[in-house]
């Protein structure tokens, strides 16, 4: 097994549960690749600890199929004869029988897989729990899985789950703090620009990282993942959404198309789904959102910090962005062999997806970033990329970070990449955005600016920045 990095507070939460005197029920959820199960694992390396996985969903798939690998798995895991698998009460019971009373963890792995398809599953569940699991005090069931619109909906919003989880925990990419880790081999010998590089394709989300060879240059790295018809990132994006959304995959891989080219509003969603607005449309981006592929940014108003309804959806996975800018559009030459001696860094749009994914990694790294900018998150009123509307009496203007406080003080915050010095113009360019920002009389601006290969003497010489961040301070906090 791979050595385990980061997750700190995560294994901290979980360790909460020991110290209790009753049995636990744990939800665990996140995107596919973001080690869900091997967090679990690691918090019970040194306890009895059982995995149960669900089939993939296939046309071939069944009730009964899956009733028949659990009961293979409890064959195989507890060393006991087959079970009839004609019922999941009698499968539970007969689980619940054959465990010792010591300490145990028991993982229903991927559970919208084992239960989406069967109506009697989620009932049986809850009866096991009830009747049986929940009287064993040093027993902890963990529901996991990657369908996290499924989870919501199925289990922490029904009524016959409710008071009955003792933690909910949501696993997101990790920070870059954690992610510098996987290069700990070569602490000294790579420049945090070098990592930046492979964040920019993988962001924190760890299976990835895991592929990462140290000693070789970022290039190379992602050449090997992403441009290579055996790279693991070359069909990854098809597994996750077939694993996943199964046969609605081509309605989400259609919104995600449209979002890696910008910011949208719902309505433009209706659009190019070719749709009126609806309930099912709506859930189809709550879907994207709880997978942790796509964010919302609602707009809010300076002057009372109210949210408005308008909200814009982003797209905020650093992977999903690259593959289908840069590897969708190659996918016939690379499966060819097309691109074994090509440089990637001269592809069309390589600066432009770069500063994207820049962005991202940072937006995605925000209390590192509160910690640079000495503001502590209780003070925050608002936050998060803001769009001011071009009407009749104001400009338009867009701002790639805004943090307000409640003591009237707005940060402006501009996410620069370059692969050199960021020029002094970037003062300027944010001089115009703080003229077209209509700001209420007794506020104090901030600004802010963001990069990753420094900036030219006149910026730092001109003051006029109230804080000027290298990307790798972040790695730092």
């Amino acid at each position: 097994m791979t050595r385990f990095i980061g997750r700190k507070k995560e294994l901290e939460s979980l360790k909460s549960v020991l110290k209790k005197q009753s049995s636990s029920l744990i939800v665990i959820r996140g995107r596919r690749r973001i080690g869900k199960s091997r967090l679990i694992a690691e918090f019970g390396s040194r306890m009895h600890t059982i995995f149960f996985a669900g089939l993939p969903p296939s046309p071939e798939t069944t009730i009964k199929s899956q009733r028949e690998e659990f009961a293979r798995q409890m064959q195989r895991e507890l060393q006991i004869p087959l079970p009839r698998s004609d019922d999941w009460g009698d499968l539970f019971w007969t689980l619940d029988n054959s465990l010792k009373k010591d300490r145990v963890i028991i993982v229903l792995d991927e559970i919208s897989w084992i239960g989406s398809k069967d109506p009697d599953f989620l009932g049986k569940l809850k009866n096991a729990w009830d009747l049986r699991f929940s009287k064993n005090p040093k027993l902890i069931l963990i529901l996991c899985g990657s369908v996290s619109s499924w989870i919501e909906k199925n289990i922490l919003s029904n009524t016959g789950f409710v008071g009955r989880i003792s933690l909910d925990l949501i696993i997101r990419e990790m920070p870059l703090s954690d992610c510098q880790k996987f290069w700990k081999d070569q602490e000294g010998n790579i420049s945090h620009y070098e990592v930046f590089k492979i964040l920019a394709v993988t962001g924190g989300v760890p299976r990835y990282l895991e592929e990462i060879i140290s000693t070789q240059t970022a290039e190379e790295n992602i050449h090997r993942l992403c441009f290579r018809r055996e790279g693991i990132l070359f069909n990854e994006f098809d597994r996750i959404f077939n694993d996943l959304f199964a046969k609605r995959n081509e309605i989400y891989s259609k919104i995600l198309k449209f979002l890696a080219e910008r910011t949208a509003t719902l309505s433009e969603i209706y659009k190019i789904l070719e749709v009126q607005p609806s309930g099912a449309s709506v859930n189809y981006m709550k879907d994207l959102i709880q997978a942790g592929f796509v964010t919302r940014n609602h707009l809010w108003s300076i002057k009372t910090g109210k949210v408005s309804n308008l909200s814009y959806f982003r797209l905020s996975d650093n992977y999903i962005r690259f593959y289908l800018k840069m590897i969708l559009p190659n996918k016939n030459q690379i499966s060819d062999s097309l691109f074994q001696k090509r440089s990637i860094t001269t592809l069309p749009s390589w600066s432009s997806i770069m500063g994207l994914q820049f962005e991202n990694l940072v937006l995605n790294n925000f209390l590192p970033l509160c910690n640079m900018l000495n503001i502590p998150l209780e003070e925050i009123q608002q936050k998060g990329p803001f769009f001011q509307r071009k009407t009749k009496i104001q400009q338009g203007c867009q701002i790639d970070l805004l943090i307000q406080t409640y003591y009237n003080c707005i940060y402006i915050c501009e996410i620069k990449f370059s692969k050199n010095h960021i020029p002094s113009s970037a003062i300027e360019e944010v001089k115009e955005k703080i003229k077209r920002l209509v700001i209420p009389k007794g506020y104090s601006i901030k600004p802010v600016l963001i990069h990753v290969n420094g900036v030219s003497p006149k910026i730092d010489e001109s003051r006029f920045f109230a804080h000027i961040i290298d990307f790798s301070q972040l790695f730092k906090s």
